[in-house]
């Protein structure tokens, strides 16, 4: 490999005071020049370094010094694993708002509240970038600008992505379905509303047939009395 190891005048150091490597050896494995090596082998250079052992720097191991000294046309290589870094995760701190943005966060702030009330705090502040006591005094109109404030797109003032946006709203929806209580008057169901109609009909029939019944009981009566009063004369 011909990346050097981690402060290599500091590794030629310990490799000089501890193995019997050669000069050459050590120069390539550390990239300096031999008469350098052989400088710091003198104490003529690199003085006051403290040697660095690479070994425990997961830089070398043991066996391939044990064989490089074996070997003086033997060279050394770098371990693989030595230049990793360790795989650590960044937490994800608050959005970064730009000094010429951060008075139009309230507004942005009035305008997700009141078009999207299922987001919660912690998603509005990773969307604008803001804290949860101004997101409170906005939704409970005490803060200090609340008299002056319009609600205005975070997307349009720069403060966030229509995909982030998307994303929280999402999220959101997924955890705080609709519920299907208080939706107002609904149409009722096409059986329902035939089935009624039909009764009414029914019973506007049943009203009609007995009118008519009446009447001609009231003609037979009138019938009646006057035949009575014909057979009197």
């Amino acid at each position: 490999m011909t990346d050097a190891p981690l402060m290599p005048k500091a590794t030629a150091v310990w490799l000089v005071e501890n193995t019997a490597l050669s000069f050459d050896q050590i120069a390539d494995f550390c990239k300096l020049h031999p008469l350098e090596v052989k400088a710091i082998a003198d104490g003529d250079a690199a003085q006051g370094i403290k040697g660095a052992d690479p070994i425990q720097a997961s830089q070398l191991t043991r066996e391939d010094i044990d064989k490089a000294e074996a070997d003086p046309s033997r060279r050394l290589t770098l371990a693989d694993n030595s230049l990793r870094a360790p795989n650590t995760k960044l937490k994800k701190g608050p959005r970064y708002t730009p000094v010429s943005r951060r008075q139009d966060r309230p507004n942005a702030i009035l305008w997700l509240v009141r078009n999207h009330p299922e987001l919660k705090d912690s998603q509005i502040m990773r969307l604008v970038g803001t804290t949860k006591t101004t997101i409170q005094g906005i939704r409970e109109r005490t803060h200090w600008n609340a008299a002056n404030l319009s609600p205005m797109d975070p997307v349009t003032l720069g403060l966030c992505s229509q995909i982030d946006l998307d994303i929280e709203v999402h999220k959101a929806a997924k955890e705080k379905p609709a519920t299907s209580g208080n939706t107002g008057a609904t149409l009722l169901p096409a059986s329902e509303t035939t089935a009624a109609r039909l009764e009414a009909e029914s019973e506007a029939d049943q009203k009609k047939q007995g009118g008519e019944l009446n009447v001609e009981a009231v003609f037979a009566k009138l019938k009646q009395i006057g035949g009575t009063r014909n057979d009197s004369e």
